[in-house]
């Protein structure tokens, strides 16, 4: 009888354990199609994600070194948000140019080093007499693709950056699967966020931490993204906006620049008090939008809403638009709606307003995204309709502010003051008329003072998963020592291997 009880109580232990290291936090993508109506069957797999109180106004023209001058840097990117947005760089001696992805949301400076049938030239590091490997392995998943390479050391320029070549940590991308994707013209991801994402570990300091210290120019960078209204499937690639670094541009955007401070230093975490749709709340508690994290992230196509918001929207956007029965495949993302030709479908949709805390947190104020933003044109669909899709989906991982809202602001990422700004931008408009708006402040007193309080950031669930770990392990042990016979019989495989979401890089 004591044999028995020793062997359940070994069982009990072993299924506890091995259930908390096989447990995942992030779910894979799945594709579920919906009941066709009047919308089109559609492959969107190229559509998909490329591998985030009113304050001063910054109205610096250069920086007092004259390291920088921002009205050089204006209209140094291209791209748009169904292919990113990306800046030429100088890599190498002799310098290679390549252009690389502008990424909010993840710290590695990476670049294709191999050829691949999606890209048309990359960094050939033994061209280049100033690389410099050091010996280490790097590997970065994200939710859609993943990379991986060896790390060096190489001096890098910007031509319409700052006015200096910058010695920076560099990842040589010898193996991909899904990172680049047909009809993209970028070969390399930028990673503007903070060390604690950079991989294999916050040792590899980031491309804009070395920029910042090798230069001295301030430590603020800003972003337009002004792909607005531009078709997610066009052929070549507009004029797509500004990287500014080391301040802010004052013609790029109108009004007053409202901050929002940095919750944590990784992503660009900041804290969503609510939605509005069509000024209709959600009823929705401010911890389900910080679920389990908001980020502002610029490599991140849509804005992305956690599982109870995304819904919540939906119907709300179902109760209040003119159109009643959509096909269930538009908001999930596999298909798109489409009208004839000349008919636009804007007037039937809603305003989708985000509300965030002020720097002044007794007070919040609101980004608001007109339709012509998130029901986004695709071409190249069919000659006599015109085709849309939904720029909004669910997220596993926390709410996303992707370039669906970017690109209706000018957004400043003040990292010395520890805050992220928002103005009007100047580029989005279409027919004389503003794309986006900002207002405030709005009281906050109906909302809780922390809505970010209960989120878990990755760095600490791996802190408390290794915990759990050694526990189990320790109990175990003891186990076995006692019991080893009965044990024996309880044995179950169970191991963490690298696609555990506990080791994951990047989720987005």
């Amino acid at each position: 009888m004591a044999h028995r009880r020793h062997a359940l109580l070994c069982l009990f232990f072993f299924h506890l354990c091995f259930d908390i290291c096989d447990g995942h936090f992030a779910v894979p993508l799945k594709i579920y199609l919906g009941k066709f109506n009047f919308s089109r069957d559609v492959d969107l797999k190229p559509l998909q994600q490329t591998p985030g109180v009113g304050g001063k106004l910054l109205s610096l023209a250069s920086d007092p070194a004259g390291i920088v001058n921002f009205l050089d840097m204006v209209n140094n990117l291209e791209g748009d948000s169904g292919r990113g947005y990306y800046i030429e760089m100088s890599i190498g001696t002799p310098a290679q140019k390549l252009n690389i992805l502008v990424d909010t949301g993840s710290s590695n400076f990476a670049v294709a080093s191999t050829p691949h049938p999606f890209i048309t030239h990359y960094f050939n590091t033994s061209l280049s007499t100033t690389f410099r490997p050091t010996g280490r392995t790097v590997a970065v998943r994200y939710t859609q693709g993943n990379w991986e390479g060896g790390l060096g050391i190489d001096r890098v320029s910007i031509p319409k950056g700052p006015n200096q070549t910058i010695v920076i940590n560099i990842a040589a991308i010898t193996a991909s699967e899904g990172f680049y994707l047909p009809g993209v013209n970028w070969q390399g991801i930028l990673g503007m966020a903070y060390p604690l994402l950079a991989r294999p570990d916050s040792s590899v300091e980031p491309f804009f931490n070395s920029v910042v210290r090798q230069t001295g120019i301030p430590d603020i960078f800003s972003l337009q993204m002004c792909g607005a209204g531009v078709s997610a499937g066009g052929g070549a690639d507009p004029p797509g906006g500004s990287l500014i670094m080391g301040g802010a541009e004052p013609t790029l955007y109108r009004g007053v620049m409202w901050y929002t401070p940095i919750k944590e230093e990784w992503y660009y975490q900041v804290e969503v008090l609510k939605l509005e749709v069509g000024e209709q709340g959600l009823n929705l508690d401010c911890s389900e939008y910080n679920m389990d994290k908001a980020i502002v992230d610029s490599g991140t196509t849509l804005l992305r809403l956690p599982a109870n918001v995304f819904n919540a929207v939906v119907d709300a956007i179902t109760r209040t638009s003119m159109i009643q029965d959509f096909s269930s495949g538009f908001w999930e993302g596999t298909k798109l709606a489409c009208w004839m030709k000349g008919e636009t479908p804007w007037r039937f949709f809603p305003k989708i307003s985000i509300y965030l805390r002020a720097s002044n947190t007794s007070e919040s104020f609101r980004i608001t995204i007109l339709p012509q933003l998130y029901i986004q044109p695709i071409t190249d669909v069919d000659s006599t309709l015109d085709c849309f899709r939904f720029g909004v989906s669910s997220s596993a991982n926390g709410l996303v502010i992707g370039a669906t809202v970017m690109e209706g602001f000018y957004v400043v990422f003040d990292r010395a003051q520890k805050r992220v700004g928002f103005a009007v931008s100047s580029c989005a408009v279409s027919g004389g008329a503003a794309l986006s708006e900002i207002a405030g402040p709005f009281s906050a007193s109906d909302v809780g003072t922390d809505c970010a309080g209960g989120s878990l950031n990755e760095p600490l669930l791996w802190v408390i998963s290794y915990a759990m770990m050694a526990l189990c392990a320790t109990i175990l042990l003891t186990l076995l020592l006692l019991l080893v016979m009965p044990c024996r019989r309880c044995h179950r495989s169970g191991e963490i291997t690298d696609q555990s979401s506990l080791v994951r890089h990047r989720i987005k």
